[in-house]
């Protein structure tokens, strides 16, 4: 995706075009959102496939691999499709991680919040349709969808956050500590050890979760936050290499160009680009 953020409707047209569309199983560069109003879902996701009715929302995170077949229920279908760079929401994104990645998609009994997660989503449509878009409004309004979102799942599921505890009470706990130290040059023994586990077991976990490393998943992270940090800020290359436990510029360079596939420099200037296109 060659964008920060994109916001766009399924309706019936469009849900028949994707059903008659080579689909296959696949993954992307970017975290989707769909907030699912009418209609149905099939979502091959975790390898298996499930349907849902709506309301639902369903969550996928970047480099997951999944299908999703929107389809018409009763006639009607009404998706709206959220999509979004992990930098966009740097703080926000690894806590979706924990509470989405075994539970992709949540089917709610009412429909009381999609009212409000409607009016949202108009309220960042609008806004990416202005002349000069507010990244900062798209933001808040985001930040804001998924707050909702989470609130919404406690109010009905109540005893959804003490399974989602003892489902992966490790992964959960490795994201909070790395939340508070990826500032830090540490590798996955500290994380490790912090966690009271061999790296190994704790190497298998994050495979088995998000299909990648420890020392992976601890560069995506810095990865992010060097993406958030060249976006909102005129900081220095070697500044936020630096804040980001990075002693040398040069090395700094080269791990963003391994994992971005272009320098920081070059990235700053194609966001600029994107953002006053």
């Amino acid at each position: 995706m060659n964008v920060l953020f994109k916001i766009y409707q399924i309706d019936a047209a469009e849900a028949l075009r994707i059903q008659r569309s080579q689909n296959e199983i696949h993954e992307h560069d970017f975290e989707e959102l769909i907030i699912g109003v009418k209609g149905q879902l099939e979502h091959f996701i975790d390898f298996k496939t499930r349907t849902y009715d709506a309301p639902f929302i369903s969550f996928v995170t970047q480099g997951k691999k999944h299908r999703v077949k929107p389809l018409l229920l009763q006639e009607e279908i009404d998706f709206w499709v959220i999509r979004f760079k992990s930098e966009f929401i740097p703080e926000t994104t690894f806590q979706l991680y924990s509470h989405f990645h075994e539970n992709a998609t949540l089917v709610f009994p009412t429909a009381a919040c999609f009212t409000r997660l409607m009016t949202l989503c108009k309220m960042m449509e609008q806004e990416t349709q202005q002349t000069a878009v507010d990244y900062a409004v798209i933001k808040q309004l985001l930040s804001t969808t998924f707050t909702m979102i989470e609130s919404e799942r406690k109010r009905q599921f109540p005893d959804a956050q003490q399974q989602l505890k003892n489902q992966s009470t490790t992964f959960t706990s490795f994201l909070s500590i790395l939340e508070e130290n990826y500032r830090r040059p540490e590798g996955v023994h500290f994380y490790a050890e912090k966690l009271f586990m061999s790296s190994r077991n704790l190497n298998l976990i994050c495979q088995n979760i998000l299909q990648q490393s420890v020392s992976e998943i601890i560069e995506t992270r810095k990865l992010i936050e060097a993406k958030n940090l060249l976006l909102t800020t005129n900081k220095t290359i070697a500044e936020i290499g630096f804040e980001l436990g990075y002693q040398e510029k040069a090395y700094f360079t080269h791990v963003f160009k391994k994992k971005a596939g272009m320098t920081p420099s070059e990235f700053r200037q194609e966001i600029q680009r994107l953002i006053s296109e």
